[in-house]
């Protein structure tokens, strides 16, 4: 017996969860229409907590294998976002953790297409000089935040580079409210030790300082974003 089959409008007007239950229940197209609802999103989480492009790609795959294979366990207690989120964030982590001692790539500074989505945003300008000074701080607030734990780094990538509200956060990260808060203060204190310098340029300086939410997540341009759901 062939396995159940959405018709495209179905797909498309479908909800997160009404996907995920057709992809459990056999449909063959559900997952790819949820992945590709949400891949800008994950991608952009996925680059910004491992730190480059390639570690990105193969966190978000294993995240994605795991959310295909682990469809059926979702119990509804969260949003299937924040679900899918945490199964892509925790595979990242662990890449990370399993290539801590062998690391040394730093994270990408050609994020200018990620602009509008957090504390790293700059304001937009004509003048060279100007935007090489933005680059420079760009840079050395992402080799600062390369130097903090893995978990530290990943609450502050959720709540203050994708504005994702802290219990939101929480639930990505599968840890209490009160956790993702103190990974956060911590993780400001250190990037304020890190920053000194940025932290005492003279006010109207273009880049905001670390650590704090500037605003909600938004678009992510879709070109970097790995293409097609898991096999």
């Amino acid at each position: 017996m062939s396995a159940p089959r959405m018709t495209p409008e179905d797909l498309g007007s479908a909800t997160d969860a009404e996907l995920l239950r057709a992809h459990v229940d056999g449909d063959p197209d559900a997952f790819a229409t949820l992945f590709h609802r949400h891949r800008d999103r994950l991608w952009a989480v996925a680059l910004r907590t491992t730190g480059n492009r390639e570690d990105a790609a193969d966190g978000l795959q294993d995240g994605l294998v795991a959310a295909y294979r682990r469809a059926g366990s979702f119990r509804g207690d969260a949003a299937v976002t924040t679900w899918l989120h945490r199964v892509v964030v925790n595979a990242c982590l662990d890449r990370m953790r399993a290539a801590r001692v062998r690391r040394a790539e730093p994270l990408p500074d050609d994020l200018e297409e990620y602009r509008g989505r957090g504390s790293l945003d700059t304001a937009g300008t004509e003048d060279p000089a100007e935007q090489s000074v933005s680059d420079e701080r760009r840079s050395q607030v992402l080799a600062a935040l390369r130097e903090l734990p893995e978990e530290q780094r990943a609450a502050l990538v959720l709540v203050d580079m994708e504005g994702y509200p802290v219990a939101e956060a929480a639930a990505i990260l599968d840890c209490a409210v009160g956790t993702v808060k103190s990974r956060c203060s911590r993780g400001r204190s250190r990037l304020a030790v890190l920053l000194a310098p940025l932290l005492t340029d003279p006010p109207g300086d273009d880049a905001h300082p670390p650590g704090r939410n500037h605003g909600p997540a938004g678009d992510v341009g879709s070109q970097d974003a790995p293409r097609g759901p898991p096999a």
